[in-house]
């Protein structure tokens, strides 16, 4: 079979790539990222030689066996954490949510609407671009303060909190560049009074669920016989969840989150809680959450960078200024440390898949295909974006190696 083949090929690499840069003193992600990236640099230079793997952007099973890794990644997120210290910490991750996503969007808007030509879509090409750089990949921080032992810390309780917070107001943004792409106008207010209503009661939901249904449930869950049983139930829940979240126009990656967050040590006792944990672990890091990060690395698509090379470089310049001085000064304003406040600007820039997602949204929907014929800023806009994502991501757990020690939280 040809996906067992993908799958050999990737785990292969990425296993090596992550342990020379373990052995580096670098972040495991890292080296998975590298390790797509080699791979997609060598595959598109001799693509007769691999044309299965020259083809796996666009093969269906292997795009769902990654939206699989982001569920499990974010499953674990929110096994590890603990509700109440992260409802302690909401005030300050909304605001650390609301800085470091409109700098960035203002700043992507801004730069966009400076630089490119006048057309008819010049309007939705800078809210493309402002949505790209407002977007924080959830599961590429989550990924990185696992791989730094700093996830159940303060300040990472604060990052993934504002994280997610940042999640929700990306779809409310997605969802009107949806509309602007497909109709050519913004979405009214009822519109946007329904999204609003819907991650409102998407909320409401797991919560009422996750406080008061769980709990009485953890009882018949511990006298189940059946082997691994513990395991199952956790991921009916999760799919659950997600399958709510996916109903009412959001992403599946809230359910699987929340219902990580609230399956927690309360549910089951303290030993069967441990051997889920690890299993999900497992899973993620030996398996899926490798494989997802090489995909990313393989999306790198260099033709910007020979096209229009200093647009590229400020654009990535304003995708890190807008977190840093976004997230990182809100978060500094809110009683943090500067290195635990640095740690925040640093690990909400890495953008990571969601970013290539809205960048196809927006090829599919033609909103590079303006002026007529494209000039090389906007021909490459697309490529443009896919770097940004792919750079970040990869430079993201570099800088916060520097700031974070392993296990040690900078706010101590």
């Amino acid at each position: 079979m040809e996906l067992l083949y993908i799958l050999l090929v990737l785990l292969v690499l990425t296993r090596v790539g992550a342990e020379v840069a373990t052995r580096f003193g670098q972040p495991a992600l890292a080296g998975e990222l590298l390790a797509g990236i080699a791979l997609g640099l060598v595959v598109a230079r001799y693509h007769e030689l691999f044309p299965v793997l020259s083809e796996l952007r666009d093969n269906e099973v292997f795009v769902a066996i990654t939206d699989l890794a982001i569920f499990f990644l974010m499953l674990y997120a929110g096994i590890e954490l603990r509700p109440r210290e992260l409802a302690r910490g909401s005030l300050v991750s909304f605001g650390v949510a609301m800085g470091g996503f409109l700098l960035p969007l203002a700043g992507g808007f801004g730069f966009a609407w400076f630089y490119l030509p006048d057309s008819d879509l010049k309007l939705v090409q800078a809210l493309f671009l402002g949505t790209a750089l407002a977007i924080t990949a959830v599961p590429v921080a989550v990924k990185i303060l696992i791989d730094l032992d700093q996830l159940n810390t303060p300040t990472g309780e604060t990052i993934v909190s504002a994280a997610i917070f940042d999640d929700v107001l990306s779809l409310v943004l997605l969802a009107v560049l949806l509309a602007v792409v497909q109709t050519g106008h913004f979405p009214d207010v009822p519109e946007l009074l329904l999204l609003g209503g819907r991650i409102l009661l998407f909320f409401a939901v797991t919560v009422v669920l996750g406080v008061f249904v769980i709990p009485r449930l953890s009882q018949w869950i511990g006298a189940a016989r059946v082997a691994e049983f513990d395991l199952s139930a956790v991921l009916i829940l999760a799919l659950g969840y997600g399958f709510l979240a996916e109903q009412l126009g959001l992403h599946f990656i809230l359910g699987a989150f929340m219902a990580g967050l609230f399956f927690n040590r309360t549910t089951l006792e303290k030993e069967r809680f441990e051997q889920v944990k690890t299993q999900v672990s497992g899973i993620n890091s030996g398996f899926l959450a490798p494989v997802f990060f090489a995909s990313i690395g393989l999306h790198l698509d260099l033709e910007a960078l020979g096209q229009i090379p200093v647009f590229v470089l400020l654009l990535i310049a304003v995708a890190f200024a807008g977190k840093l001085l976004g997230a990182g000064v809100i978060a500094r304003l809110s009683g943090l440390s500067t290195r635990a406040a640095a740690a925040v600007g640093i690990a909400m820039s890495g953008r990571g898949a969601v970013e290539l997602i809205i960048a196809d949204i927006a090829l599919r929907g033609g909103v590079f295909s303006q002026p007529d014929p494209p000039p090389p800023v906007v021909a490459n806009l697309y490529s443009a974006v896919v770097v940004v994502a792919v750079t970040t991501t990869l430079v993201t757990p570099v800088l916060l190696r520097w700031v974070l020690g392993p296990g040690r939280d900078p706010s101590d």
